[in-house]
């Protein structure tokens, strides 16, 4: 047993030690997998939280990275115990992983506080999987350390780089004439050519950015492909972290503070990250018990340039992000030019500085500096209005510069399969000027709160080269969307938002400048259309999904369940001891 470790002050002792029946019963079930006697000396007990599914590609090499995680807590005097938790992915599960996020950290949360762990390594990729993963851990508050999955290789179409952004674009090309299906089919195995999340700063490689801003992942998380041998290197790193954080005593809510998290809101800026950040960090936040709101997003991260040229707000992809440098650059830059708490503590048990001081650009195109950057402006705006008195987000990087200020009337949907229907009909009356308006996407209403914002632009219009559009909805959308898309209206139209009222031909004005979003009409005409409305027929009637509807906050405070926000502890309550 090292001599550093304090046996009676882990939590896994109170299972497996001393010599009374309770001890020998609990050293003697895990024993039947083979472990020795000598794992019970003290060692601290370490969870490898795995998300691994074949239904989640992103997270499909998680077996063979989970051992790498295990040899690294044995190499450091640790015993590693893998178990299962819910695996959610974007790309398959229906009608949302988003309805699935709060379900997966009930299941992170009430594993670790039921069973003898003293610390807890996070296996996250597909972006559900991170904040779902650490909602559940920071109502814990266990000595805790994140890896993510990774992102793919670039892919490769017709002899240049492929990402998303370019999957769009063609598919938008097929929609409007200019590609055939056999274009299409030629680029779906140019795509997703190996495991991992997506290559583009997409919502998973958003989230593992986070994980390594926040101080919760090693240097290195987020760009790291998911193929690559330094991937495997670094899971067996974080393995042998994750017993130096339980000998320190190093607990989750001393990284996860407040200049951790305007850390975060600073480097998502920085790299141009999705929309879907705003939710999760909010989230994440209000588990921790972490004052945030979605205005600290304007006031925190309006002044911090971007710095990353990369799909969907550039050009390039994260492979190339790594091959540049990776995240500890961009850190280590806005450490440098004060732009973030540099004192700020991570898992290495380094400070935020400390932890990136040595990071070298290898390529300027990819990374700009801070002198120098990418875009000036930041990559997540909040707006208010009366459209949206409880905020609603755009990306200005992802958008036409013209957009930015616009009026037009309103082209309304009721739900998406309104918009499915019409969308592309020639006689739909809509042109270049129009807004699109989706309702009924957002948390209560879908329920589970889609990525359907980034509207398809209606064929007549994409035959006719228009290729960006003003579209507002309740709904969220993908972090490798792009387009002049205003997000997570609050409150929803079915929580009585104004948006449930808005009619074709309704006046909308955005300007992204003055961070306004006004629906142009009185409000004694405001009050009557919303008197007159009616609730409509219950989503649910039973299990899960009842119990979202029933409970979930809207989006500007993060779309937990209520009940669930904040933090219970690890101890087990002495009745069900």
């Amino acid at each position: 047993m090292p001599e550093d470790n304090n046996a009676t002050d882990l939590r896994s002792q109170d299972w497996f030690g001393g010599q009374g029946a309770k001890g020998f019963t609990h050293r003697s079930w895990v024993r039947s997998r083979g472990v020795p006697k000598d794992h019970f000396d003290g060692r601290p007990i370490i969870g490898i939280c795995n998300t691994w599914s074949e239904l989640t590609s992103c997270n499909s090499h998680f077996r063979e990275l989970a051992q790498h995680v295990r040899e690294g807590v044995l190499e450091a005097g640790g015993v590693p115990m893998e178990f299962p938790v819910i695996s959610t992915g974007e790309t398959l599960t229906r009608p949302t992983a988003m309805l699935l996020r709060n379900l997966c950290s009930m299941d992170v949360e009430e594993t670790l506080r039921a069973n003898p762990l003293d610390g807890v390594v996070l296996m996250m990729g597909c972006d559900k999987t991170t904040p779902g993963l650490l909602m559940g851990a920071a109502s814990v508050n266990l000595p805790t350390i994140g890896l993510s999955a990774g992102p793919m290789l670039n892919g490769s179409f017709r002899g240049k780089s492929f990402g998303i952004k370019d999957a769009w674009n063609l598919s938008a090309d097929l929609r409007a004439g200019r590609a055939t299906v056999e274009d299409v089919e030629d680029a779906e195995s140019c795509l997703n050519r190996t495991v991992g999340v997506c290559n583009v700063m997409g919502t998973g490689s958003t989230m593992a950015s986070m994980v390594e801003a926040m101080g919760i992942g090693l240097p290195d998380n987020a760009a790291i492909p998911a193929v690559d041998a330094r991937r495997k290197v670094l899971a067996r790193m974080v393995g042998r972290r994750s017993v130096g954080l339980v000998r320190e005593n190093l607990t989750l809510d001393k990284v996860m503070t407040r200049e951790a998290f305007e850390n975060a809101i600073k480097v998502n800026a920085a790299i141009g990250g999705s929309t879907n950040a705003v939710i999760h960090l909010t989230a994440m936040a209000r588990r921790m018990e972490v004052p945030m709101s979605i205005e600290d997003w304007h006031q925190i991260g309006r002044d911090i340039p971007t710095l990353l040229n990369i799909q969907p707000s550039g050009s390039y992809l994260m492979q190339d992000f790594h091959e540049a440098g990776g995240l500890p650059v961009i850190i280590r830059d806005l450490c440098e030019a004060g732009l973030l708490d540099g004192d700020a503590l991570t898992v290495s048990g380094k400070t935020l500085a400390e932890s990136n001081a040595d990071a070298q650009c290898h390529n300027r195109d990819v990374i700009h500096s801070v002198a120098e950057p990418f875009k000036s402006h930041s990559g997540i705006a909040v707006l208010r209005g009366n459209l949206c008195p409880d905020g609603a987000v755009i990306k200005p990087s992802a958008a036409e510069p013209r957009l930015l200020k616009h009026r037009g009337p309103a082209v309304v949907f009721e739900n998406q399969d309104d918009l499915n229907k019409r969308v592309d009909d020639p006689d739909l009356d809509i042109d270049a000027d129009s807004i699109m308006v989706l309702k009924n996407c957002g948390p209560k209403g879908f329920p589970g709160m889609p990525e359907l914002g980034m509207m398809p632009i209606p064929a007549k219009l994409l035959a006719k080269g228009v290729k960006d559009m003003v579209r507002i909805s309740d709904a969220r959308m993908s972090g490798t969307s792009f387009g002049a898309v205003v997000l997570h209206v609050s409150p929803e139209a079915a929580a009585g938002g104004l948006l449930d009222v808005v009619r074709d031909g309704d006046m909308i004005e955005l300007d992204v400048a003055e961070r306004k979003l006004e629906l142009l009409i009185s409000e004694e005409e405001s009050q009557l259309r919303l008197s007159a409305r009616s609730d409509a027929d219950p989503k649910a009637t039973r299990g899960y999904t009842k119990l979202y509807i029933d409970t979930v906050n809207q989006a500007h405070d993060g779309c937990d369940l209520d009940f669930l926000v904040g933090r219970t502890g690890s101890a087990v309550p002495p009745n069900q001891h």
